[in-house]
């Protein structure tokens, strides 16, 4: 194919640019050449239609939060409904020549096959799994219901699978999933990390008013779901200051989620509002301060079917700002901070309210963590070659000769300002970078 091919790109979860990993394949994808659209749900104040970047963005109204087995089954009719109707007014417009839908849910494979019919091939682009979010949830089934729900979840699993023409999986325990539960042949997956592009995610000076009077501010970045673990977060909080008497340290939960308003009732109810803020939803910019700014980042997730095989994409953007991070220990997170992180046994709360006080008492530990850890991301987990591996799926695909998803190659990292007007540090020399992982300041 000499002309540039147009890709489809299909998202339930989060709105887009919101989800970041998608987000990176839309700039990879236009960069290299293609022509990208997305379908998703509107976050607030998103108009129904945008070209932003490139990108075209089709949006439609989100129902509401889902209750019950009959609750999700309509939320996920609804979604595929309307779905299916901007997918003809894409077509419309251009067609488009690959579909990519991207979990959960695991049901645009029947949309895929509709399409099919006129060429187009199906990337399916494995996110979640499904039924270990099941098990995580409500447990090892027992009832007819539950075990009815679960068999369908795994049959809607194998249904995407086999539908897709090629799978992008975001670690390998999620490829060998997809080779094993899902028998897709080897050559047909390919992993693609959600790793940082550390080009963009860079740290900035710190900023005092964000540490609310404290001397340490300690955050947590991501969804707030129940099995995210953030409860953990507040559990900590209250040991640290409550129990501990260190009311030096003040916390920062980022992030959404259907546990969200909970979260906040048992924050007051123990007394921990002026030391815990929840910021609610956050953009890059906020990201960016909150992150440049704090001593040390926390991964929370329990251990869980789901949790132990996932990668993490918190843990990765701590390192990427330079921040040295406190995490349980679980397969897949182990393999993204290697030995850049502090790892505690999965539940141990005890263990890790100690180790991260003992951690924000540790200026010279809390330097070669985060200068490690940014190193790390440089080298080992950057999005530029993840994007490269994932660009190259498409052009396989189509045949499409692509100038690459980088095409200007690799920008300066030296100091400057980013858009908003923060200063940035200079991540390309190490003595900046070390002095910055401790002060989270430019000096």
């Amino acid at each position: 194919m000499t002309s540039s091919p147009h890709v489809l790109i299909i998202v339930q979860n989060l709105p887009v640019p919101l989800d970041r990993r998608v987000w990176l394949e839309c700039r990879a994808l236009t960069a290299a050449g293609y022509e990208v659209s997305v379908i998703c749900p509107k976050g607030p104040g998103d108009p129904a239609y945008q070209l932003l970047d490139g990108v075209h963005l089709y949006k439609y109204a989100p129902p509401p939060q889902a209750e019950g087995a009959l609750g999700y089954a309509w939320e996920f009719l609804y979604c595929w409904v309307r779905t299916a109707l901007l997918s003809v007014k894409v077509r419309t417009r251009r067609r488009f020549h690959v579909m990519q839908a991207c979990n959960p849910p695991d049901t645009y494979w029947a949309l895929a096959l509709l399409w099919r019919l006129g060429g187009v091939k199906f990337v399916f682009d494995h996110h979640d799994l499904n039924p270990e979010v099941f098990l995580s949830r409500f447990g090892e089934p027992k009832g007819f219901a539950g075990k009815l729900q679960y068999r369908i979840l795994k049959w809607l699993e194998r249904r995407t699978f086999r539908t897709a023409d090629r799978v992008t999986s975001t670690n390998t325990s999620y490829q060998k999933i997809a080779w094993t539960r899902g028998d897709v042949p080897p050559e047909h997956t390919t992993v693609v990390r959600s790793g940082p592009d550390t080009t963009v995610m860079r740290p900035v000076e710190g900023v005092d008013e964000l540490r609310r009077g404290g001397k340490h501010l300690v955050a947590y970045l991501g969804i707030m779901g129940p099995q995210d673990g953030v409860d953990g977060v507040l559990e900590v909080a209250r040991r640290v200051v409550l129990d501990r008497g260190r009311t030096d340290v003040r916390f920062a939960l980022l992030g959404f989620g259907d546990c969200l308003e909970d979260l906040k009732k048992q924050a007051t109810a123990w007394g921990l509002d002026p030391y815990v803020e929840f910021t609610g939803r956050v953009g890059p910019e906020q990201i960016t301060r909150y992150l440049s700014t704090s001593s040390v980042g926390l991964g929370p997730d329990p251990l869980s079917p789901l949790n132990d095989v996932s990668t993490m994409n918190k843990t990765m953007e701590y390192m990427a700002y330079a921040l040295p991070v406190v995490t349980y220990r679980l397969q897949e997170t182990v393999v993204s901070a290697g030995e850049c992180a502090v790892l505690v046994e999965p539940g141990d709360v005890e263990a890790f309210t100690t180790s991260l006080l003992d951690l924000l008492d540790d200026a010279e530990r809390r330097a070669r963590l985060g200068f490690e850890g940014r190193r790390r991301c440089e080298a080992v987990l950057d999005w530029r070659p993840q994007a490269e591996n994932y660009v190259a799926v498409f052009d396989g695909l189509t045949g499409f000769a692509s100038r690459g998803p980088f095409p200007d190659g690799r920008p300066e990292l030296g100091a400057g300002t980013d858009q908003w007007g923060n200063k940035m540090i200079d991540v390309s020399d190490d003595a900046v970078l070390r002095a910055f992982a401790v002060t989270r300041t430019g000096e």
